[in-house]
């Protein structure tokens, strides 16, 4: 798979949450959760189960930057 999008963190699926119309991905990336909704049937075309090898591709036209109080 080739895409155009630099970060594309690769993990392992640590759960999956199937709802009727979308689906709550959380992929461990060395220690850290990176959590995705997507749609239920994009997950179950992806066919993922939880130990799967997947990426996480982000792709953003900003990043927001916050301090604390």
């Amino acid at each position: 798979m080739k895409l155009s999008a630099r970060n594309q963190l690769e993990g392992t699926v640590k759960s999956i949450n199937k709802g009727p119309v979308s689906t709550e991905v959380v992929i461990d990336v060395n220690g850290t959760e990176i959590v995705s909704s997507i749609t239920t049937g994009s997950a179950e075309a992806l066919e993922l189960k939880v130990g799967d090898t997947a990426i996480a591709v982000i792709k953003a036209s900003s990043v927001m930057v916050g301090v604390p109080h």
